[in-house]
């Protein structure tokens, strides 16, 4: 089974990387660019059938791993 996790930082932290990355395309003439922010994606593959206890697992590993709870969101999709 195939999950999408997205993550994003939380609504207020700064996000430095989002704010040079708008800050370029603005100077690149994308001047009607209201905001960007930066966040990771990763695709996971479970070897499990059932999809409560393998969306469990990734969600886990979310946990233990891939998100910092601190100051980072996260959303997990079946693909």
């Amino acid at each position: 089974m195939k999950f999408s996790v997205t993550v994003t930082l939380k609504k207020d932290v700064l996000d430095p990387q989002g704010k040079v990355v708008q800050n370029t395309l603005i100077n690149m003439g994308l001047s009607d660019l209201k905001s960007i922010r930066q966040g990771k994606h990763f695709e996971i593959e479970v070897d499990e059938k059932d999809e409560t206890t393998a969306k469990k697992k990734v969600d886990v590993m979310c946990k233990k791993l891939l998100v910092n709870l601190i100051i980072e969101d996260y959303k997990i999709s079946k693909i």
